[in-house]
């Protein structure tokens, strides 16, 4: 039986997306559907200095009101899904052009999916610097790459490569993140319930004369 094929649509940054990730693999288990995860570039804030920005400040400026709540809201959902989180712990959000082009590197090693969730975790859950190269190539070490392949990786041009692809989710109409894509036809938007990703992994896994 062919695998189901997954289009996830993330930033690395965003907790909502680490959520969603989550629920996605735990939905997946709970199914007992294969799947084929494929991994898509999103940036939350494509103009990120180097040093970042810290997010509470960004938040503030950007909706007002009590970013403790929204925090407080963020790490309730996650514990729902058996995620410790505690936004306080990783104050700034960084670029991520560069662990989305190693993401996309991963793809032909075989571990896309494995990585993409082990930068999430390194984020929020480690509280590292997923912008800086050196902590990208020892996250990398554990999925097949030597640090010159994890350099290559996130050298200009593959730089170049995720700023497009990250700028063509938003010209298809992703304005928001995560992002899912079952078998190519459903969409859902968001860190959904765990039961909801199970229905659209079965109605996505339905032979087509059974649609």
């Amino acid at each position: 039986m062919t695998a189901l094929s997954i289009d996830l649509v993330t930033d690395i940054v965003c907790p909502w997306c680490f959520i969603g990730l989550t629920r996605l693999d735990r939905a997946l288990e709970e199914s007992g559907i294969e799947a084929e995860i494929r991994h898509h570039p999103y940036f939350l804030d494509p103009d990120l200095p180097e040093e970042g920005v810290d997010v509470a400040e960004r938040l503030k400026a950007k909706y007002g009101g009590d970013i403790g709540a929204m925090f407080a809201r963020v790490e309730a959902e996650a514990k729902k899904s058996g995620i410790a989180l505690d936004l306080s712990k990783q104050p700034r959000q960084r670029p991520t052009d560069r662990a989305h082009a190693l993401v996309a590197a991963a793809e032909a090693k075989g571990t896309q999916h494995a990585l993409a969730r082990a930068l999430f975790e390194t984020h929020f859950m480690e509280h590292r610097n997923i912008a800086d190269p050196e902590v990208l190539a020892e996250v990398g070490a554990r999925f097949g790459f030597t640090r010159d392949e994890v350099m290559a990786a996130i050298d200009a041009p593959a730089l170049a490569r995720t700023r497009e692809a990250a700028a063509g989710m938003a010209q298809m109409g992703i304005g928001g993140v995560p992002f899912f894509v079952f078998d190519r036809r459903l969409a859902l938007s968001g860190a959904q319930a765990e039961a909801t990703f199970i229905d659209a992994l079965r109605q996505a896994s339905e032979p087509a004369a059974a649609r």
